[in-house]
């Protein structure tokens, strides 16, 4: 540990390359294992955190310090207490506030800086507040000393401890944004639980945040913004959150006193609320600790060398209740109990150990979330948040039911021409939203207005019904061709931003209470009929593509125009998109994945000149992302929705080194941790405004982000097998977008992460961006980890002889990726009812399922991902179209697949 008093306008030069305007604040330097940094003398809050040897990044607002001085900005080193004594009222203590000087303390050895605080928490506080600085064990430390100096014991009811790392995107461009900051990411889960910050980049280092001793992780809130908060509120932060600014976070050791007052009418919180008390003249301690991991792939062997304790759930924490479910536990001390919350919900049974690790059997009952909370013989519990669902099967045909009928409107002799049409549904209201201030959400357009009718769209891809299809097919020939999308002349192709408008003229009783219609929101008829926003082109694209796809592929199911002429508007709806809408395209589009599905059916139809116009205008695109330093753009700041499709196209036209940028950066932003919220969550925290009923700046559970997400790293994944990380992360954000989905089969645009909340957002919105990836990409995984053995991601495993068998439960059945072999097979028609893999031979049996009325035929391909090992053909079938069609029967059909060669 080495200690520098410089200025601050010193030691921010190092990080800016100039001082900001503001007074000087003097800081002491430190230097603790791999990290480096600077206090603030005044204060001795954290100024600087930077990795050894990069004293020009930090992962605290350093470049802003100097504007963050005053009341009211929290730093890493403040704290905020709520407590009673003796029964009466909570109240407010914050050191953060309103700043006052603090009294420093003689440091002992390995003190970096200690100081009693008492006189910055605020007037009246009955506790003697003390922190210290510490350096032990090659780490950095954080410890408060918290002493009842009253005559009657004080309850400590909330415990926080501000989390100001800068993610702080205002007044940064895209390139500064990627270079400079980290998003924060919590683990909830009390004595285990951590905070991991990770670089926008998603290069390492990565900081961890541990808990101390008596520190559980018990919740993480938000800082109220100053400027919108109640008159006396003290837990607050002056920097203006927005859509370049998500806000700072309170780590809550203790947070009875919140569930009483402002989380009183929330959803059940991921740990139960706690309080302490501390006697008269008694002490309680607490406190954190700090160190980086290499990289976010070595996030969890930084917790084991740290004795922390580690669960990973495979396939994830998402669990159908006809799935089986393994959690895979390392910890210094032993299992001594697990329980279960609700009681019933989660089922363990202890299943022996592979290499260190104690694995556990999970199967799940039951619908919603559900708590694991591990007693380890040392006193220290650690939560594991689950979600259980139905069986997938279930959960799409409920999905598809509920759209095609309690969202379905027609016959209402609407003046916008939405009839018929799947519109927005408010399930607390329970009713369409066909009237709303933002007017893409009534209008069929924009994410929160396509989503619901993209969804039930796309669950036809995998799960087609006849009677729903029928309805669809209405829906696109009726509303869509012709209204929502030109349907001839020199725009033929383009798309509408919305069906619906504000027209109080023509209208005059239709929109109620004209102060919610005063907003940019309330677009005029020619607003709506605007073709310019690109993001709207792909909805389109697909409702086109999924119908193709089924009159191509089944018998009877699609029977309003042949498979040309859904390909055909397919193709134009592209072509129209760079055409009438080229000013967006510049970035990736949500959903924009389909454009190479489209491309790859074009080639396979012989529709060559359509396929070369489609190729050469996404080439464009391509060649201007590969020469970006990050091509993520957006018309936000800062945005998680173009990753998906700039990573395709890049692989498509062999800019591969881009393609593995994209997809670390996605991994900087998309976690693994052992709660279904937050794994494979890719980043949102802006969208409840533009598609949600309750519109506020708040982290999203499960936007359609996380399914999208998911794309490019089940890509990589199946080019790397080896790389277990980017499953684990895919396929959390893959079955978390199933969340969303009700008993009754209600999709919810996305849950509200703040525990004020902790609810499903009433409105469908955008829910079928996500729902989208979801069956775009949903697939059974099979396994063979070093470290844990055979695994099934999507399906139930066993071993037979010489052989490894999977079932897949994964809700489609048409999508199988064996691992040990490189090889991703996919059907277009037919389903999976299980493969045998041989590892000897390499021989791979596909049993699929007998035919029905629709689907007389298979239709296979095998596609070899890896870049050495062998390709494989069916022993069987015709060949068409770049795969192979088989005959089914009134049984189960066996396919071979061999090696060639």
């Amino acid at each position: 540990m080495t200690l520098t008093r410089l200025p601050a306008l010193a030691a921010l030069a190092l990080l800016a390359g100039a001082a900001p305007a503001g007074p000087a604040v003097p800081v002491t330097s430190f230097a603790v294992g791999a990290l480096s940094g600077t206090l603030r003398s005044d204060t001795q809050t954290l100024a600087r955190l930077s990795p050894a040897g990069e004293p020009g990044f930090s992962f605290v607002p350093t470049t802003r310090e100097a504007e963050r001085a005053g009341d009211g900005y929290n730093h890493v080193g403040d704290i905020d207490i709520r407590l009673r004594s003796g029964g009466g009222p909570w109240r407010d203590f914050g050191s953060a506030h309103h700043r006052r000087p603090i009294r420093p303390l003689p440091a002992a050895r390995g003190t970096i800086a200690a100081a009693d605080i008492t006189a910055t928490m605020g007037d009246g506080i009955p506790l003697v507040v003390e922190r210290r600085w510490v350096a032990a064990g090659g780490a950095l430390g954080l410890r408060f000393r918290l002493t009842n100096r009253s005559p009657a014991p004080v309850e400590i009811g909330g415990l926080g401890l501000p989390m100001a790392f800068d993610n702080i995107i205002t007044g940064r461009d895209l390139d500064q944004a990627h270079a400079e900051a980290s998003f924060a990411d919590p683990y909830v889960g009390r004595d285990a639980g951590y905070l991991q910050v990770t670089r926008l980049s998603g290069q390492g280092p990565a900081l961890l945040v541990l808990p101390g001793r008596d520190t559980p992780f018990e919740a993480y809130a938000p800082l109220a913004d100053a400027a919108d908060a109640p008159a006396g509120s003290v837990f607050t932060e002056k920097t203006p959150r927005e859509q370049t600014f998500e806000g700072f976070y309170d780590w809550l050791v203790h947070s009875r006193g919140f569930a009483d007052r402002e989380w009183r009418g929330a959803g059940e919180q991921w740990n139960v609320p706690t309080s302490r008390t501390i006697a008269p003249g008694a002490s309680i301690e607490i406190g954190l600790r700090l160190v980086t991991a290499p990289s976010i792939r070595t996030i969890e062997s930084t917790l084991i060398a740290q004795h922390r304790p580690v669960a990973i759930g495979i396939p994830g924490y998402v669990a159908p209740t006809d799935q089986p479910a393994t959690l895979f536990v390392r910890a210094p001390a032993a299992i001594a109990a697990i329980d279960s919350s609700p009681a019933g919900a989660l089922s363990v049974r202890r299943d022996g150990t592979v290499h260190g690790w104690t694995r556990l059997a999970v199967t799940s009952h039951g619908f919603g979330p559900a708590r694991l909370t591990l007693r380890y013989a040392d006193g220290e519990r650690q939560t594991v948040s689950y979600y259980v669902t139905r069986p997938l099967d279930a959960t799409m045909a409920a999905l598809g039911r509920f759209a095609t009928t309690r969202q379905w409107y027609e016959g209402k002799d609407d003046p916008f021409g939405r009839t018929p049409a799947i519109l927005t549904y408010d399930h607390e209201a329970q009713r369409i939203v066909d009237v709303e201030p933002r007017v893409w959400i009534a209008g069929m357009s924009d994410e929160g207005g396509a989503g619901s009718w993209v969804a039930a769209m796309m669950k036809q891809l995998d799960h087609p019904e006849p009677g729903e299809v029928a309805k669809l097919e209405r829906l696109v020939g009726e509303t869509v061709v012709g209204r929502l999308q030109v349907a001839d002349g020199p725009h033929a192709g383009g798309v509408r931003k919305s069906l619906f408008y504000y027209d109080p003229a023509r209208f005059p009783a239709l929109y109620r209470d004209p102060a919610h219609w005063k907003s940019w929101t309330a677009w005029s008829a020619k607003q709506a009929g605007d073709l310019g926003r690109s993001y709207n082109y792909p909805h389109v694209a697909i409702g086109h593509w999924v119908l193709y796809r089924l009159a191509r592929n089944h018998d009877g199911l699609v029977t309003r125009h042949d498979w040309r002429w859904y390909l055909g508007w397919a193709q134009r709806t592209i072509v129209a998109m760079m055409r009438d809408a080229p000013h967006y395209t510049q970035f990736g589009q949500m959903e924009g994945n389909v454009f190479l599905d489209i491309l790859a059916d074009l080639r396979r139809e012989g529709m060559t000149a359509e396929a070369d116009t489609v190729e050469a205008l996404m080439r464009r695109r391509a060649d201007h992302w590969a020469g970006l330093r990050y091509p993520f753009g957006s018309e936000m700041a800062w945005d998680s929705t173009g990753q998906p499709e700039v990573y395709d196209w890049l692989r498509h036209f062999g800019h591969d080194r881009q393609a593995v940028q994209t997809r670390e950066v996605i991994l900087g932003y998309d976690p693994a941790l052992p709660n279904w919220g937050y794994n494979g969550n890719a980043r949102r925290y802006w969208d409840f405004l533009y598609g949600g009923k309750y519109p506020r700046i708040e982290r999203q559970i499960h936007h359609y982000g996380s399914t999208n997400n998911a794309l490019p790293l089940f890509d990589s994944f199946r080019r790397d097998p080896a790389d277990l990380h980017l499953l684990r992360v895919a396929y959390g954000g893959l079955m978390g977008g199933i969340t969303n989905v009700d008993t009754d089969g209600f999709a919810s645009a996305a849950f509200h992460a703040w525990p004020d909340r902790m609810r499903w957002d009433p409105y469908s919105g955008d829910y079928g961006m996500g729902y989208f990836a979801h069956a775009y990409a949903v697939a059974t995984y099979l396994v063979d980890d070093p470290t844990f053995g055979w695994l099934g991601f999507g399906g139930a495993v066993t071993r037979d002889g010489g052989g490894v068998t999977i079932r897949p439960r994964d809700g489609a059945r048409t999508r199988l990726f064996v691992a040990p072999a490189g090889q991703w097979i996919t059907l277009e028609a037919g389903r999976i009812a299980a493969a045998r893999y041989a590892p000897a031979s390499g021989t791979i049996v596909l049993t699929l399922d007998p035919a029905d009325a629709h689907t007389p035929r298979a239709r296979l391909f095998v596609t070899r991902t890896t870049p050495h090992g062998r390709d494989y053909a069916p022993a069987t079938g015709t060949a068409e179209r770049g795969g192979v069609t088989l005959p089914l029967g009134t049984g189960p059909t066996e396919v071979t697949l061999r090696p060639i060669g």
